[in-house]
């Protein structure tokens, strides 16, 4: 799974960031086949039941279809001119390294 940056409707507003990505988390640990699954991740991200995890995963896959169908515009990132840092290192200092 992806991170926590999908569409606006993608994750339940009550859930923080952090339960977000400890449900994705979650998702990638307790694969399809695990018994008990929902309950599994619903303990591991805390706060919620077996019911909002289920809830929050049928929205998670409803916004991948959209993404993946087109429906979600890419984000528009503006561009400045700031330098840009990579691995911590600024893209001022990555030239003057050469």
């Amino acid at each position: 799974m992806g991170s926590s940056q999908f569409s606006s409707s993608s994750y339940d507003l009550n859930w923080t960031p952090e339960q977000n990505k400890l449900f994705e988390n979650a998702l990638a640990t307790y694969d399809k086949d695990v018994p008990d699954r929902w309950q599994k991740i619903a303990k591991l991200v805390g706060g919620t039941n077996e019911q909002e995890v289920k809830k929050q995963y049928e929205i998670l896959l409803h916004d991948i279809k959209l993404i993946e169908s087109g429906k979600v515009p890419f984000p528009r990132y503006r561009r400045n001119g700031a330098s840009r840092r990579i691995n911590g290192i600024s893209n001022e200092e990555e030239s003057s390294s050469d």
